[in-house]
């Protein structure tokens, strides 16, 4: 029997999909690699207070986490972190060494023993922090790249390749820990050897250089004793971004540089396939992975223009044949072992999963992290992606994801509410996955469009350049465009448009609510709001120079500073507004929040300022996220005039 289709007013819609449905989905398997014959990877888990466990997918399909809580496989390298673990079979059993959040060491573990560590902790700053490791038994030693502070503040830093004795000698002494390079670039990835072991490849770069603007593919001679003898750039320059390098099987160096204005492979310097479609992304953490070389001479690539999908590159003919199945869109990790390649994919109506793909039959399975429906799909939206007219009649690419919900419709003469989100970055891209953040507003009768706005990856570096000097001007226009055009076409209503944003989505939703008149109320989520105190002191080393391409060179528009910052502007605010913040936030630190609230003192302007203890940047923690959503959306029911069941209302002070 169908069942009757009720008219009920948008947002009132009853919805299986509550917060903690949400929370408990939220996150991605990450960083996988291959353990002898085993899949491992790294996977969240935010009912255990946010941490992230190591996953071994063994031989006969059963899956078990490698470290029982409060073990936190992750590293803080550069604050976004990187790939936190590697492993090896010694005797048939696995070694592995990874990086504990807490104190930022390097382990040693075999499966049956205890952790032990093999790094000491710093007495200054933040510390020693360890990413991005290969393990080399045969030398008897881990190489990784060290972060190491030598002052209190943020930018007290240097980053260097080093090798990491596994015999725990190193635990108690930092000078048993061997530097391998020289210190000549402030940032740098992992070390790639060659299969011969006589080379080995990284990247570099430099403030005020972000990864994608320009890095230098540099490689070195290893000497017998484990030296790295002279280093030379063999790619990449101040306008070229290599992404990732490695090498073949047969001992070509393979890497993906954006030259061309995509990032295209190339080995040994000659162009594989040029095309125009991304076959690289920016590198927010160290050791992302957009392709894998295999044993055959085909290589494993993410690529695509918007969403990155898995498929096998055939150097020599330039054919690719993607992986069929329900994923339309991978993220960046890749493993190969022979044949055999896993990934983590998901699609509109999938969570992030482990997928393997056998290259000889082209058939992909899930193999880990396997989705399973926490309500009924009828519920899950339906996205459109579209692109848009923007000013100038530039293009601007969304996802937009209209009310949906199996047993109800709006009223005939109404129109729906919608929430633009801005991604974070925001150099990235919102992906086109099942989220159930999303469903959560959709399935109660509020639609959602997520908007890649100009500046955003997956379009070639000129998207990207455009919000180079623009940040605040084409991220705000380019959501304006989008949410104005809904409402044109009659698809959203005029009057009850929101945004909301993290990090740097929380800039833009910030900078529109205080230069435009779009929206009726907004969510900012633990934001950029003052940029003259946002950079060199005030945020970590990574970012601490990237206005400097978003904004324009500090000494030369100091007063592009002020202008732009929405806490400049503080007083133009007169829509209602949620502000989330962690405490432990060193990327955007509480600090912002204060002083843009001290600016809006008086105003009697209706807000909320939510902080949550033991969050840094971007929520982990389950009951964190619950408290989030729903207070997102009683700001929308209290300004839009919804009476949404069950969601215990957000007190909104002045």
């Amino acid at each position: 029997m169908g069942e009757t289709v009720r008219s009920l007013a948008y947002g009132e819609w009853p919805s299986p999909i509550d917060a903690a449905t949400a929370a408990a989905h939220d996150g991605s398997p990450e960083f996988v690699g291959f353990v002898g014959d085993e899949v491992w990877w790294t996977e969240p888990r935010p009912t255990e207070a946010g941490r992230r466990t190591l996953v071994r997918r063994r031989a006969d399909g059963t899956e078990e986490p490698v470290l029982p809580a409060p073990w936190n496989v992750r590293t803080r390298v550069i604050e976004y972190g990187g790939r936190p673990w590697a492993a090896a079979v010694r005797d048939g059993v696995p070694l592995v060494v990874f990086v504990n959040f807490a104190d930022q060491r390097l382990y040693r573990y075999e499966p049956g023993g205890e952790p032990r560590p093999l790094t000491p902790v710093s007495p200054v700053g933040q510390g020693l922090r360890w990413a991005d490791p290969v393990l080399l038994p045969e030398r008897g030693e881990a190489w990784c790249v060290l972060e190491e502070f030598t002052g209190d503040g943020p930018g007290d830093v240097r980053r260097v390749l080093a090798a990491v004795p596994l015999d725990g000698s190193a635990a108690g002494d930092r000078g048993a820990v061997r530097e391998l390079s020289d210190g000549r670039h402030r940032f740098v990835t992992g070390p790639r050897l060659a299969p011969d072991g006589r080379r080995a490849a990284w990247l570099g770069w430099d403030h005020p250089r972000m990864p994608w603007d320009g890095t230098e593919l540099l490689v070195a001679d290893v000497t017998a004793d484990g030296t790295l003898r002279d280093a030379r750039t063999v790619a990449g320059g101040p306008e070229e971004s290599v992404a990732q390098a490695d090498w073949t099987p047969d001992g070509r160096l393979l890497y993906a540089s954006d030259r061309t204005g995509w990032w295209n492979l190339y080995r040994d310097g000659e162009p594989v396939c040029p095309r125009e479609e991304e076959f690289g992304g920016p590198l927010w953490k160290l050791g992302l992975c957009w392709f894998a070389p295999l044993d055959s001479g085909l290589i494993a690539v993410l690529h695509g223009r918007g969403a990155p999908v898995l498929g096998i590159l055939d150097p020599e003919t330039c054919e690719v044949v993607d992986a069929a199945g329900p994923w339309s869109e991978f993220t960046p990790t890749l493993a190969a072992h022979g044949e055999r390649v896993v990934a983590v994919g998901a699609g509109p109506r999938s969570a992030h999963e482990v997928v393997e793909l056998d290259t000889r039959t082209g058939h992909a399975r899930v193999i880990g992290a396997r989705h399973e429906d926490a309500v009924d799909p009828a519920y899950y939206p339906e996205p459109r992606v579209r692109t848009f007219t923007g000013p100038d009649g530039r293009e601007i690419h969304a996802q937009v994801y209209p009310p949906h919900h199996p047993g109800c419709t709006g009223p005939a003469d109404e129109r729906p509410p919608y929430v633009i989100r801005a991604h974070g970055g925001p150099t990235g891209r919102a992906p086109l996955v099942l989220d159930l953040e999303i469903a959560y507003f959709t399935s109660r009768g509020i639609g959602v469009a997520e908007v890649n706005y100009g500046g955003s990856t997956g379009y070639g570096r000129e998207y990207r350049n455009r919000l180079r000097g623009q940040w605040g001007v084409v991220d705000v226009e380019d959501c304006a465009a989008v949410a104005l055009a809904l409402a044109d076409e009659g698809t959203a209503d005029r009057d009850r448009l929101a945004v909301r944003g993290g990090s740097a989505g929380g800039w833009t939703a910030a900078a529109s609510l205080t230069t435009t008149d779009v929206y009726a109320c907004g969510t900012i989520g633990y934001p950029v709001l003052d940029l003259t105190g946002w950079g060199a002191g005030e945020t970590h080393d990574f970012e601490s120079q990237y206005l400097e391409s978003l904004i324009g060179p500090r000494t030369e528009v100091p007063e592009r500073y002020t202008a732009r910052s929405p806490a400049t502007h503080a007083d133009r605010l007169t829509a209602p507004f949620l502000m989330l913040q962690g405490l432990d936030d060193v990327i955007c630190p509480p600090a912002q929040c204060e002083r843009f609230l001290a600016r809006l003192a008086g105003r009697g302007v209706p807000h909320a300022y939510l902080t949550f203890e033991g969050e840094g940047h971007g929520f982990r923690r389950a009951e964190t996220m619950v408290r989030a959503l729903e207070a997102e959306l009683s700001l929308y029911a209290q300004v839009f005039g919804m009476r949404p069941p069950g969601v215990p209302a957000l007190e909104l002070g002045t």
